[in-house]
C-alpha cells in the first residue's frame, strides 16, 4: 500500500536535504578543524555570585568569532567553499560576495591569551588569585573551546583617602569625592577608578583647572592592614604634575572678531575696537551691532575657566545663523601664578556667512493629496538685514499640479504663493542672557496663497503669524504662535462644486468660517540625530486654539469686522520607536491620535483643519483621503457626492516599517499600516435643505459616529516598497493591499491581501521622502 507523505514530514525531508546540500565536512582540510565557538563556564560557590555584566564582559573576551549559523546551518562558510572552486558559478560567486565568510578553523585560536584576558578581567574587578582553564570538545571535523572559570572572593573597599594636596586643590577634590560612587564595602572595580578619575576632572575644569588632565591622579590600594580579603584605596597626585595644573584660571580678557575672514586670516587693527560689559569687539566696518552681539556670550572678565561655558557660547553664536565658522581660542598669559590664580584671554573669531542670497529651483511636486507636478520657487534672503543677527527671507512660487492616485484622477490645480519671514535671534522683549543652552527666535510671517482647481473652485488665502521657536536641549523643541489668523476666500465654485456643497452639508460647513485667529503651540522630542541612540524616539504634539480671544473682545456675536470667525480647540500626538535590528535595518513603530472639538460659533472644524486618512504618508492599502469617517464611503453610498477628500475631526492610527538596505542606493521596506477617521458631533442640517442632502447627512453622521465598535472600523493593510535614497533625498514606492476594509458590511470585512480580488485590491503609491 503506498504511503501518503504528510506536511510535517515533507517539511523535514526539506530540512534535511537542505542540511545534507551545506554540508561542510567535506571542504575542511585534513590538518584543520572548524571553530565554532566557545563558552564560558564560572564555578564558584554558593556565597559568590557574579552579576549578569560581569558574565557578558567574561563572554565577550572569547575570540576570534566563528562563523555565522542560522538552524545550525552556515550558508556563509557554505558558499565561500562553493565559490573557490574551479568553475565556481555566477550564483556562488554572487552569494560568496553578498553572504560569503572566510573559514575559522582551531588552529587561529589562541586559547592561552584568552586566558590571560579573563584573568586580568577577573583581576580589574578585584577577583585575585582566580584560576582559568581551557578544553577543546570535538565532533568530526568540529571544535568548540570550553573555558572553566574558578573566580575567588573579591576584595571590597574598607575606606578611601585623600593624601596631601596643595590648596587649593585638595579641597575641591575633597568636596567632589562626597558624591563618589566609591564607598566603603563596594568591590575593587578598576573601571569604577577609571571612572572617577574623569569625573574628578571634569568637575575641576567646570572649576578653573584649565590645565588639570586625568591622568594626574593615581589610585593607590593598599592591602597590608587586613587579613581579609579588604583594602584601604589612596587618591594622590603623580608626581612632577606641573604647578599649573593645580591652580585655577581666570578669564582676563575677551576679544571678539565680529568679522573675521578666514582665507586672509588677518586681524582688524585694534583701533577699530567698540567695549561694550569689558568685552572688545574689533571690527573694520560695523557688520554686527556689539551690544546686541554681546548678549549671546556667556564669557565674563573675571569669570574662571569653564569648558562648559565655552561650548555653550560657540553653540550659541552658531544657531545665530549668521557665521560660517565660530572659533573660540584661550591662551595663557605670560604671567606667574597671582593669588594662586592663573590668567587667561579669550578670542572670538566669527567668519560670517554671505550676507545676501538670491536662489531659484525647478521643483517635482507631490502632495498628501495626491496632486503631482511641476513647480518653480524663488527666494531671496538677507542674513543680517539690520545687523542684529535678524533675517529676512522672501520667497515665491509657482506649481501646476494634477490628481493622479485617486478615484477623482484627472483633476487639476494652479497654486500661486507668496511669504515673507522675518526672523529676530531673540526672544522679544526678553534678554538672550536668560537662555542658556540656545536663544530663542521671535517669527513674523506674512503670507498669501492662490489655488484654483479644476471643476471645482478658487480659494485665495491670507496668513500671517507671530510667534517664538525656541531649542531647549539637542532633543526638545518648542514653537509657540501667541498670534496666528488666516482668512479664506472660496470664490468661482462651478456648478459641480455648488451642487457637492448642497448636498454634504459636513463639507458645506467647513467652507462657511473663512476667519481663523488663535494661537498653536507644538512641542517635540527628537532623538534621532543623536548617533548614539541604539533605539530612539520621536514625539511631537501640538495644540492648536481658535476663536476664543475673539469671542471674549466681541462679547459673543458671531462676527468680527464682518467676517464670521471659526471657534474650535484641536489636539494630536504622534509617536515613534526605532528599533535599529543592524546595519541600516530598523523597524519602526508609529501611533498617531489627533481630535479637534468645534464649539461656540462652528459646527464644524474649518476644511483646512480637518483630519483625513488614507494615501502614501497614512494607511497606504487605501486611495488618498478616502478612507472614512467610519465605515462610510463615497464608493458605496448611493447617496454620494464627487468629492474626492473624505474628512473627519477624529483620527487614530498605527503603523509599522520594517526598512532594510537591497543594493547601493536602493532600500526595501514591509509594513503594516491601520487607521481612520471618525466624527464626534452632530452635523446640523438647514432647515431649507433638500430630501437629498438630508438622506446624505444622515447617513454620513450615522457611518462615521466614533462608537465602541471602533476597532472592528480601522482600515488595515500590508505592503512592502522600494526606496531610492541618494543622501537623504528619498523617491518611494510602496505597492499594499487592503486586510480589512470597514466599509464593507460587518463579517464581510477582512480579506486576503494581495489574492483578495476586487476592485481596489492593489494600492501603488508614490510619494517623495519616508512616510514617518
Amino acid at each position: 500500500m503506498k504511503q501518503t507523505k504528510t506536511y510535517p514530514q515533507i517539511i523535514v525531508i526539506l530540512l534535511l536535504m537542505m542540511l545534507q546540500s551545506c554540508s561542510l565536512s567535506k571542504f575542511i582540510p585534513e590538518d584543520e578543524m572548524l571553530y565554532t565557538g566557545a563558552a564560558v563556564a564560572i564555578v564558584a560557590n554558593d556565597s559568590l555570585e557574579l552579576s549578569k555584566n560581569m558574565e557578558s564582559e567574561l563572554e565577550n573576551l572569547l575570540t576570534p568569532e566563528p562563523n555565522t549559523s542560522f538552524l545550525g546551518m552556515r550558508l556563509g562558510l557554505y558558499y565561500h567553499y562553493k565559490a573557490q572552486k574551479k568553475n565556481p558559478g555566477f550564483i556562488n560567486k554572487w552569494l560568496n560576495k553578498k553572504i560569503g565568510e572566510a573559514p575559522v578553523y582551531l588552529s587561529q585560536v589562541n586559547t592561552q591569551r584568552v586566558e590571560t584576558l579573563i584573568l586580568n578581567r577577573l583581576d580589574n574587578n578585584g577577583f585575585f588569585y582566580s584560576k582559568v582553564s581551557s578544553e577543546i570538545a570535538t565532533k568530526k571535523k568540529f571544535a568548540q573551546i570550553n573555558y572553566n572559570t574558578t573566580p575567588t572572593a573579591p576584595y571590597v573597599l574598607n575606606e578611601l583617602k585623600l593624601d596631601t594636596i596643595a590648596a587649593p586643590l585638595y579641597s575641591e577634590i575633597a568636596e567632589i569625592l562626597k558624591n563618589t560612587a566609591l564607598k566603603a564595602g563596594t568591590r575593587f572595580n578598576l573601571d569604577a577608578m577609571k571612572f572617577e578619575r574623569e569625573r574628578i576632572d571634569h568637575t575641576l575644569k567646570q572649576k578653573g583647572y584649565y590645565n588639570f588632565n586625568p591622568d594626574f591622579l593615581i589610585f593607590e590600594a593598599d592591602t597590608n592592614r587586613y587579613k581579609e580579603k579588604k583594602f584601604d584605596l589612596f587618591l594622590r597626585l603623580k608626581k612632577g604634575t606641573p604647578k599649573k595644573s593645580i591652580i585655577p584660571y581666570i578669564i582676563d580678557s575677551i576679544t571678539v572678531y565680529p568679522n573675521y575672514a578666514i582665507e586672509s586670516d588677518t586681524l582688524t587693527p585694534k583701533n577699530n575696537k567698540t567695549v561694550v560689559n569689558d568685552i572688545h569687539f574689533i571690527q573694520k566696518e560695523r557688520y554686527f551691532k556689539p551690544d546686541v552681539l554681546e548678549a549671546y556670550i556667556l564669557l565674563e572678565k573675571g569669570q574662571k575657566y569653564n569648558p562648559e561655558t565655552a561650548r555653550l557660547t560657540s553653540n550659541r553664536l552658531s544657531a545665530l545663523g549668521n557665521y560660517k565658522f565660530v572659533n573660540l581660542r584661550f591662551n595663557e598669559k605670560d604671567t606667574t601664578a597671582v593669588d594662586l590664580e592663573g590668567r587667561l584671554s579669550a578670542d572670538l573669531f566669527l567668519s560670517p556667512l554671505t550676507k545676501r542670497a538670491l536662489r531659484a529651483e525647478l521643483q517635482a511636486v507631490t502632495k498628501s493629496n495626491g496632486f503631482a507636478g511641476p513647480g518653480i520657487a524663488a527666494s531671496y534672503t538677507n542674513r543680517n538685514v539690520f545687523n542684529g543677527g535678524e533675517r529676512i527671507s522672501i520667497s515665491a512660487n509657482f506649481a501646476y499640479e494634477t490628481q493622479i492616485a485617486n478615484s477623482s484622477a484627472g483633476l487639476s490645480s494652479t497654486a500661486l504663493g507668496l511669504k515673507t519671514d522675518l526672523i529676530l535671534p531673540r526672544l522679544i522683549p526678553f534678554s538672550p542672557k536668560r537662555f542658556k543652552y540656545a536663544v530663542p527666535s521671535t517669527k513674523i510671517s506674512l503670507g498669501a496663497d492662490l489655488l484654483q482647481r479644476s471643476k471645482l473652485y478658487t480659494l485665495a488665502s491670507f496668513n500671517t503669524s507671530f510667534g517664538y521657536e525656541w531649542k531647549a536641549n539637542k532633543y526638545v523643541f518648542h514653537d509657540l504662535n501667541p498670534i496666528r489668523i488666516t482668512y479664506v476666500n472660496l470664490s468661482n465654485t462651478t456648478d459641480e462644486f455648488d451642487a457637492i456643497l448642497e448636498k454634504n452639508s459636513f463639507l458645506s460647513n467647513s467652507f462657511e468660517q473663512q476667519f481663523i485667529a488663535g494661537l498653536n503651540y507644538t512641542f517635540s522630542y527628537n532623538e534621532l540625530a543623536d548617533k548614539r541612540k541604539n533605539n530612539p524616539i520621536y514625539v511631537a504634539t501640538s495644540i492648536d486654539l481658535a476663536g476664543n480671544t475673539l469671542s471674549l473682545l466681541s462679547g459673543g456675536k458671531k462676527k468680527v469686522l464682518g467676517l464670521e470667525y471659526a471657534q474650535y480647540s484641536k489636539a494630536d500626538v504622534d509617536f515613534r520607536y526605532y528599533f535599529k535590528t543592524g546595519k541600516e535595518q530598523t523597524l519602526i513603530s508609529r501611533i498617531y491620535a489627533g481630535w479637534g472639538i468645534p464649539y461656540g460659533n462652528s459646527s464644524t472644524l474649518p476644511f483646512v483643519k480637518q483630519f483625513f486618512s488614507g494615501g502614501p504618508y497614512s494607511v497606504r492599502a487605501f486611495q488618498i483621503r478616502s478612507l472614512g469617517p467610519g465605515t462610510f464611503s463615497s464608493e458605496t453610498s448611493p447617496n454620494t457626492t464627487t468629492f474626492f477628500d473624505q474628512s473627519a475631526n477624529l483620527k487614530l492610527e498605527a503603523n509599522v516599517e520594517y526598512r532594510f538596505p537591497i543594493w547601493s542606493y536602493f532600500k526595501g521596506a514591509l509594513f503594516a499600516d491601520a487607521g481612520n477617521i471618525w466624527l464626534t458631533n452632530e452635523i446640523p442640517i438647514a432647515t431649507d435643505a433638500s430630501a437629498e442632502s438630508i438622506a446624505f447627512t444622515n447617513e454620513f453622521t450615522e457611518k462615521g459616529k466614533f462608537g465602541t465598535d471602533w476597532v472592528k472600523e480601522l482600515g488595515i493593510g500590508v505592503g512592502f516598497g522600494l526606496r531610492v535614497d541618494v543622501q537623504s533625498f528619498v523617491i518611494r514606492f510602496d505597492l499594499a493591499s487592503p486586510l480589512q476594509v470597514p466599509y464593507f458590511e460587518e463579517g464581510d470585512r477582512l480579506r486576503t491581501p494581495f489574492f483578495g480580488g476586487g476592485a481596489n485590491n492593489l494600492i501603488f503609491n508614490f510619494a517623495i521622502g519616508y512616510p514617518f
